[in-house]
C-alpha cells in the first residue's frame, strides 16, 4: 500500500474527527492551546491506536464487534449531541455547560470517531500491511483536520453564539445517524 492511499485513508477517518471539533470548537471552551491541545491530542491518539488495535485483533474477531459498533458509535455521539442542543437552547445565558475537551465527554468523543479507524486495521491486517506508518500517519492527519476544525469552529461560535451549539448538537447526531446507516447498508 502506497504513502498516497494511506494518507487518503487517514483523511476520511480524519472527517469525523475534523467535524466533532468544528462542533467543539462553537462551545466557546476551547479557546486557547490547552484544550486545542486536548482534543488534537485525543483524537490523533485514538485514531492511531484504534487501528493498531484493529490490525493486533485480526479478522477472526471482526465478525462479532461489527454487528453492534456502529450503534455504540452513534450512542456516543447522540448523548452528547443532545447535551450540546440542551445546552444551546437553554434560556440560561452562563453559557454552555459540556466542555468537550475534558473528562468524559472528550474520551467520549475520541472513541465514537476512531471505532471506523478499528475496522480499517482489521482492513490492514487482511491485505497485511505493515501498521507502522498507516498508524503514524492517520495520528497526525486526524490531529492536524482536528485542530483546523477547532479553529473553524471558533469562528462560527464567536459569529453566531450558542444557536452554534445547537447545530453542533445536531451535527453530532447527524454524524452517529449517518454511521448506522453507512453500516447498515
Amino acid at each position: 500500500m502506497s504513502l498516497l492511499e494511506i494518507f487518503l485513508i487517514a483523511l476520511g477517518l480524519a472527517m469525523d474527527a475534523f467535524a466533532v471539533c468544528l462542533c467543539a470548537g462553537t462551545t466557546g471552551f476551547i479557546n486557547g492551546p490547552r484544550p486545542v491541545f486536548r482534543l488534537a491530542f485525543h483524537f490523533g491518539l485514538f485514531q492511531a491506536l484504534m487501528p493498531a488495535l484493529g490490525w493486533l485483533v485480526g479478522v477472526g474477531v471482526e465478525r462479532y464487534i461489527s454487528a453492534f459498533d456502529h450503534w455504540v458509535a452513534f450512542g456516543m455521539l447522540a448523548f452528547v449531541g443532545v447535551r450540546m442542543v440542551r445546552s444551546g437552547l437553554d434560556a440560561d445565558d452562563d453559557g454552555p455547560c459540556v466542555d468537550p475537551s475534558r473528562g468524559g465527554t472528550l474520551v467520549m468523543l475520541a472513541i465514537a470517531t476512531s471505532i471506523d479507524a478499528f475496522a480499517v486495521g482489521l482492513s490492514f491486517a487482511v491485505l497485511r500491511v505493515s501498521i507502522v506508518w498507516p498508524v503514524i500517519i492517520i495520528g497526525l492527519v486526524a490531529a492536524l483536520m482536528s485542530i483546523l476544525g477547532i479553529y473553524l469552529g471558533n469562528r462560527l461560535g464567536q459569529t453566531f453564539g450558542k444557536r452554534m451549539e445547537v447545530i453542533g448538537g445536531l451535527i453530532l447526531v447527524i454524524i452517529g445517524i449517518r454511521v448506522v446507516i453507512s453500516h447498515m447498508l
